[in-house]
């Protein structure tokens, strides 16, 4: 029995980082695609350099042609312009729908069973478009947006208390932009709330260091935007669902009635395994959380109305 394939579509630094994450698992197939010629082969030429060091055995490959992705399991699509510095994920929006979509117009013809990962920005509105383009059943279209939110607050927190990042747990949920919500009441440091070791006010710039960790990056580098967290986080929800691990990650998804949101991506906690999201799973809230996850979800939605009229 061969290894399953894995697509990673886009060969900047996000796809290009999240194949050679994949292709070092050992575990499967990978194939990088690109509009642009020569791109996608040099990097997986490199990665397949790289095997007899690294010692992976899977085959790769880089490529322009959508039937080379044929049959794949689960496809990861990191396509569009990505932000330059000053503009918001929302200026991206119309350019990005018309990548989004025509990539998944040919995913879907080529791996009609494919369970797809979307990590375009602005995050919650593409995943929309691939939902609405692909016609699979919403098990099979998540976004990568809260595995990368909660990533960025456990490092600050580890860092403001010079913990192990291990030692921290929490979740981010809500749409990938400012008003994502950390849920600070369900956040804690080796067992203890995370409100008995950091004060109220360093915890809200904590909150707001993470609402902003992307554009920080952006600044500081000028030219491009982050691309090793959003990596590892896409190729963890991948590994979640290919290993039918069930780990339960902050993912966007299209919820209908939990958390009283309906017919909206967003970012939930939400149980993945080999059939993709296998359940949303509902935890207490703070009315405060609450209510800030309700306005998060509103201006997602706002986004989504605004791609239906370009949709048609």
């Amino acid at each position: 029995m061969g290894r399953d394939k894995i697509t990673v579509i886009g060969a900047g630094n996000v796809g290009g980082t999240a194949a050679q994450r994949l292709a070092e698992k050992d575990c499967y197939d990978v194939v990088l695609l690109d509009i642009i010629p020569g791109l996608p082969k040099g990097k997986a030429l490199d990665l397949a350099q790289s095997a007899a060091i690294c010692g992976y055995t899977g085959q790769l490959t880089g490529t322009t042609d959508y039937k080379d992705t044929a049959d794949s399991s689960v496809v990861v699509i990191t396509s569009g312009i990505p932000r330059k510095p000053g503009m918001s994920r929302d200026e991206l929006l119309e350019t990005n729908v018309k990548i989004v979509k025509s990539v998944v117009e040919q995913v879907v013809e080529h791996s009609p069973n494919a369970i797809l990962v979307i990590v375009s920005n602005p995050l919650d509105a593409m995943t929309y478009v691939a939902h609405k383009v692909s016609g699979f059943p919403k098990e099979r279209v998540l976004g990568m947006a809260g595995v990368l939110d909660s990533a960025r607050f456990r490092a600050s927190i580890a860092k403001e208390l010079a913990v192990s990042v291990q030692e921290v747990h929490t979740m981010v949920l809500g749409g990938h932009g400012d008003s994502m919500v950390p849920l600070i009441g369900s956040t804690t440091v080796a067992g203890a709330p995370i409100r008995d070791l950091v004060s109220e006010e360093r915890l809200n710039e904590l909150v707001d260091g993470t609402r902003h960790g992307g554009a920080e990056i952006v600044k500081l580098l000028e030219k491009g935007s982050a691309f090793y967290a959003p990596s590892a986080a896409a190729v963890q929800m991948v590994e979640a669902i290919m290993k039918d691990r069930h780990s339960i990650l902050p993912c966007a998804t299209l919820c209908k009635g939990e958390y009283g949101i309906q017919d909206v991506f967003v970012g939930v906690p939400v149980k993945l395994g080999r059939r993709g999201a296998e359940q949303i799973v509902e935890i207490a809230l703070t009315s405060d959380e609450q209510a800030a996850l309700a306005k998060s979800t509103a201006d997602v939605k706002e986004l989504c109305h605004q791609i239906d009229g370009m949709l048609t």
